[in-house]
């Protein structure tokens, strides 16, 4: 993981108006009431690169409307996947229809320095757009 400082950490908006999914962002599967993650996917050879951007709910929760939320520390994060079977799995094969997915090998794998520019030209990106 890689943070990227930003003129955005720490701001504040309200859900409903954050337009990152016009430039890419997906909301990550993670998201909780109180907080989760917008990710730009950069690259996705071995594994998955990812610009991520935390926010956490500072008014109401995140599937209400009219929730607001404040945007924290930007940051690249790669993760590899497994490419065999998942060893994890449970309940046989039933079970296994829905639980199709394998952990990652590696949560926080090194990162090529080749990305850092990317990373930082997306964060600057998201603060022209949000800021002005």
């Amino acid at each position: 993981m890689i943070p990227i400082p930003s003129a955005i950490d720490g701001q504040s908006f309200l859900l409903q108006e954050l337009v990152m999914k016009p430039l890419g962002y997906v909301v990550n599967g993670g998201w909780e009431y109180d907080h989760g993650y917008f990710d730009y996917k950069i690259d996705d050879r071995d594994g998955y690169l990812f610009l991520r951007v935390p926010v956490n709910a500072v008014q109401g929760s995140l599937d209400e409307r009219g929730a607001a939320v404040r945007i924290g520390t930007p940051f690249m994060l790669r993760q590899v996947l497994q490419t065999d079977v998942d060893d994890q799995a449970e309940g046989g094969p039933f079970q296994s229809l829905f639980n199709q997915f394998s952990e990652p090998e590696r949560r926080d794998a090194e990162i090529d320095p080749a990305f850092l520019d990317i990373g930082a030209s997306l964060v600057k990106e998201l603060e022209d757009v949000l800021l002005h």
